[in-house]
């Protein structure tokens, strides 16, 4: 009897150890630690795609045209979101001097360049979708009117860290 007990209680402490806020980590803040978020090869669309049927969502909201994703912008995306990770820090120039026009140009887009969001981040493509929705300068990039393509790309390091770009088009 006494066995049997010592296996069930050991077995519920083993399960109760496997909980999933046993494991969280707290910041000097008081505020859950960014967890790392594995994006694979195999997600590659889905993501693009999440991000551009949320934009488009976004911008039905707002009485506005649907964008369309554009390889142009989307190359010049992935070239900045690369190079953003190559320099650490998130900025609108290259490391070789290149504004997102000049990026846009290289990639062979014959449209306007209206404006590029960029973002280091640990969070998902929704987060932080939501996160430049809640600024007016990135979002007023996204509902620009004029905007009729979108490119949009990410690079991510080993450490998980993501730098995402996208570049709207008209």
């Amino acid at each position: 009897m006494n066995r049997r007990a010592f296996i069930v209680t050991g077995a519920a402490l083993s399960l109760a150890a496997c909980s999933s806020g046993a494991g969280m980590r707290m910041g000097p803040d008081g505020k859950p630690m960014p967890t790392v978020n594995r994006l694979s090869a195999a997600e590659t669309n889905r993501i693009t795609y999440s991000m551009v049927d949320g934009v488009n969502e976004l911008r039905a909201a707002a009485g506005l045209a649907p964008v369309q994703l554009n390889a142009q912008l989307t190359a010049a995306a992935a070239t900045h979101s690369r190079d953003m990770a190559v320099q650490n820090r998130p900025w609108h120039f290259g490391s070789d001097g290149s504004s997102p026009i000049d990026r846009v140009t290289r990639a062979g887009y014959s449209g306007i360049m209206l404006g590029e969001n960029i973002s280091e981040t640990f969070e998902t493509e929704l987060e932080t979708l939501s996160a430049w929705m809640a600024q007016p300068d990135t979002r007023d990039i996204i509902l620009d009117r004029r905007a009729t393509n979108m490119g949009f790309s990410w690079f991510q390091e080993e450490n998980g860290k993501i730098w995402w770009t996208m570049v709207m088009g008209g």
